[in-house]
């Protein structure tokens, strides 16, 4: 079955990046764990926030893989001398990604209480304006191998 992409149009040039980037998101979306909040804490800073007990600092990792933030963790191996009557703590490994546009800096990552506070700041865009020269010629010129026109 063929899916419909949403960026078919035409007029949207340029734009596969995005939609592989709306599938990878869309797929990671299903899991749930761990439970995270993402809030925003100025103008142009957030605070990703994932609920992460039972996890030591050294269990944990926040990396930074193209534009992709993410967050791994995986516990050492149990001694054995616990005995558990109920288990409601979840101990499994687990890897959370998120897309992060174009520019966003991880300022810190932090450890408190069981949560890890992930920080992140937006940089304010400079706005530029570029004039495009118009030609008096209404033929276009003839686009060569290396971008330039001839």
């Amino acid at each position: 079955m063929t899916r419909l992409s949403v960026f078919n149009s035409p007029l949207l040039l340029g734009f596969d990046h995005m939609e592989r980037v709306l599938d990878r998101v869309a797929k990671s979306a299903t899991d749930g764990y761990p439970p995270y909040n993402i809030e925003q804490t100025g103008p142009n800073a957030l605070r990703i926030t994932l609920a992460v007990a039972g996890f030591a600092r050294e269990d944990l990792a926040v990396t930074v893989e193209e534009n992709q933030l993410i967050v791994r963790g995986r516990q050492a191996a149990e001694d054995g001398k616990r005995v558990y009557i109920h288990r409601g703590i979840a101990a499994r490994q687990f890897q959370k990604a998120f897309v992060l546009a174009e520019g966003i800096e991880i300022v810190r990552a932090g450890l408190d209480n069981g949560l890890l506070h992930v920080d992140l700041r937006r940089p304010v865009p400079a706005s530029v304006v570029r004039h495009i020269p118009i030609d008096g010629s209404a033929e276009g010129g003839e686009v060569l191998e290396t971008g330039e026109e001839g």
